[in-house]
């Protein structure tokens, strides 16, 4: 991809004459090159919600992991065909350096970056912790404000409030991701979702759906478990094959004030995340192997969520040739991944 030829490219600016970063949110898109920045001199601060910060603790560390990995693979290649070897764009080292540079801050809360320049983080609605950013500039008697949305989610998402309303704004910088298309209903995607899933369990076979391990895989969870509670679904057992959607599912449950009324209600009431369905957190790689000689009745949710890389790609292997099976993509599959492949419609893919 070109994407990650630039990520390996040095910045074009100095990060050294940085003084502050916003931070929207912990997806990886958004916050993957914090540790690059940080060594390549960045020495400011970077202000996110409270939420985001706890969550770029995990998930930086394990983007480092990833790059170690990768470099390491990809330098043995190398070096079998007498090329040189190659470097992580960072180490985990440099992950867990650049953790001291975050400070969380309450939404809704206004502060100063600089004696002119003020900021508000709100709600986006996307994942826990995402935000909209205001920020009201003085420059010569003037006040002008701007709104940056990050990403943004809509109202009906599981789990996390609606987005905040923006009353009014001199500028607006406004994601497009899917500024093209026209989206369902959550009650419509919902019900496509359940009748994939029951009519895979009728034909005795697995549910495999690559997911994001922030996010998505919790939304799916609550889903689950809400099909469960309404009886269309029962006695399901799901596997939660991702370290990281564990990790990242405990640090929702400690950010309550990102929960909807009915997700708060749920928890209160020990229903969520534990409820009907029979869930299941794989940890050891031996655990995420056992689950391999279920042929029949599991919900299988792995990461990564293009099925780039991760233990999606083993549950693949074994289930993707099988017509009683089903891969159910929750999410968006950007160009030249495996996932896009898949839904392109291949005939065959490489997984390994």
């Amino acid at each position: 991809w070109d994407g990650e030829k630039r990520n390996l490219m040095p910045f074009p600016f100095n990060p050294s004459e940085i003084d502050t970063v916003l931070l929207t949110h912990s997806h990886i898109d958004h916050s993957g090159l914090i540790p690059k920045l940080v060594k390549e001199g960045f020495k400011g601060e970077i202000f996110a919600t409270k939420a985001t910060v706890d969550l770029c603790d995990i998930m930086l560390l394990d983007s480092a992991h990833i790059q170690e990995r990768d470099a390491e693979w990809e330098s043995r290649k190398r070096i079998r065909s007498g090329k040189k070897a190659v470097k992580p764009i960072y180490n985990i080292a440099d992950a867990a350096e650049s953790l001291s540079y975050l400070k969380g801050i309450n939404c809704d809360t206004l502060f100063k970056i600089a004696p002119d320049i003020t900021v508000r983080l709100r709600d986006a609605g996307h994942i826990p912790g995402s935000a909209i950013v205001e920020l009201w500039i003085n420059e010569k008697g003037r006040e002008v404000k701007i709104v940056f949305s990050g990403d943004l989610g809509h109202k009906g998402t599981p789990i996390v409030n609606a987005p905040a309303y923006i009353d009014e704004a001199d500028y607006v910088l406004i994601e497009s991701t899917y500024g093209n298309r026209e989206h369902r209903g959550m009650r419509e995607t919902i019900e496509e979702f359940a009748g994939a899933v029951e009519d895979t369990l009728k034909r005795g076979g697995n549910v495999i759906i690559p997911s994001f391990a922030v996010g998505r895989t919790q939304d799916i969870l609550y889903i689950l478990n809400q099909l469960s509670r309404e009886k269309r679904l029962k006695n399901i057992n799901v596997f939660i094959d991702s370290p990281l959607a564990k990790n990242a599912t405990m640090v929702f449950l400690k950010h309550p004030e990102c929960f909807d009324k009915e997700t708060l209600n749920l928890i209160k009431k020990g229903q969520f995340i534990k409820g009907s369905p029979i869930l299941k957190f794989t940890d050891t790689p031996e655990e995420s192997m056992a689950i391999n000689k279920i042929t029949g009745g599991a919900v299988i949710i792995a990461s990564s969520g293009m099925c780039e890389a991760g233990r999606i790609r083993h549950h693949l292997k074994h289930n993707l040739w099988r017509e009683e099976c089903s891969i159910i993509f929750t999410g968006f599959q950007a160009e030249g991944t495996l996932g896009r492949q898949v839904i392109e419609g291949a005939k065959t893919v490489k997984l390994f």
